[in-house]
């Protein structure tokens, strides 16, 4: 049995999408659609697919099973309420949605439709987060975190995730900063935000955006995170530190390393490779075999919550208490 698969996008993901789909036997990738015709015309041509002039025909489409959404972040609510409106299973990049309300009516729509919805979050199915989670018990409890991603680009592209309606707030549209820290460690309490941008000429895009935001977690861990992009910025930063009473992780990109004063010990961690495929294949294997998949959209609606509280932070200056 196979399973008739349509792609909204023709991105990055989307192609990483296309490939482990045509490279699985249960799926058949028919048709995909896109926002910028030149870009839709190669994509097309590359994986042999029938193009579709808009998602609204795609999604309509009654051959059509499962759709991918892998297009711009303000569209995702949409085009995921009129897939599941349409009796498809879909599965989307993350945000579900920019907001929070959004996310919730989809979630329940999926549930009364019994379609998959699910947002892929490959972090959690990184090693990265694999080598956390393995040594979290060799630093007891952890009462600190500070999470930098500071990408420095000059000049910063003029490109979806440089405009603020398209790509949507810092840290909701970069959700899976938050979500690697609630897969850990459970509720946050309080969320207080900074954010800044170096607007450009053109409307609604920016060369650079700077967001800090602390979370205070209701088991008392404190979590300072940072993201920036654009031309403002000279230096890149990915690192994760987590403090806890019996030691100290710390990862620079790939590199971990688990710190006792002078003992320092090197943590494996294994290559970011082939997590698009992974996912994919793992909602296969759910519609196929019914076997669990490594995230729920509830766990990515928490996190989309505590990012758009920091939203909120940053526009009113004020600390926001979160209720769920």
């Amino acid at each position: 049995m196979t399973i008739n698969v349509g792609l909204v996008g023709t991105g990055y993901a989307a192609s990483q999408r296309a490939q482990a789909l045509q490279a699985d036997e249960r799926s058949n990738l028919h048709y995909v659609t896109g926002n910028t015709p030149e870009k839709l015309a190669a994509f097309s041509q590359t994986y042999s697919l029938t193009s579709i002039d808009s998602w609204q025909q795609l999604i309509n489409n009654p051959h059509l099973d499962l759709i991918f959404i892998c297009t711009v972040n303000r569209d995702h609510g949409a085009i995921a309420r009129a897939s599941l409106e349409a009796g498809k299973h879909v599965v989307l990049e993350y945000p579900l949605s920019l907001n929070p309300q959004e996310a919730q009516v989809l979630i329940n729509l999926a549930q009364k439709q019994n379609k998959l919805l699910h947002v892929e979050h490959i972090e959690l199915l990184g090693g990265l987060h694999e080598a956390i989670r393995q040594q979290l018990p060799a630093i007891g409890n952890v009462f600190y975190a500070r999470y930098s991603t500071i990408n420095p680009q000059r000049p910063a592209p003029r490109r979806w995730t440089y405009h603020h309606e398209l790509f949507g707030f810092p840290l909701v549209a970069a959700t899976s900063r938050i979500h690697r820290f609630t897969d850990l460690f459970g509720k946050v309490a309080s969320v207080n935000c900074q954010t800044r941008f170096w607007d450009a000429p053109e409307s609604g895009y920016y060369t650079a955006c700077l967001s800090h935001a602390q979370l205070n977690f209701t088991n008392g861990l404190i979590v300072d995170l940072i993201y920036g992009k654009g031309e403002t910025l000279w230096k890149g930063d990915r690192t994760l530190e987590l403090h806890g009473d019996n030691g100290t992780l710390i990862f620079e990109g790939e590199k971990g390393s688990l710190v006792r004063g002078e003992e320092i010990t090197p943590i494996e961690v294994t290559s970011r490779r082939g997590l698009f495929t992974q996912d994919t294949q793992m909602v296969l294997d759910y519609l196929f075999e019914n076997k669990p998949l490594y995230v729920s959209p509830t766990a990515s609606y928490y996190a989309l919550l505590v990012g758009d509280a920091a939203r909120q932070s940053a526009l009113t200056g004020i600390k926001q208490e979160i209720i769920s």
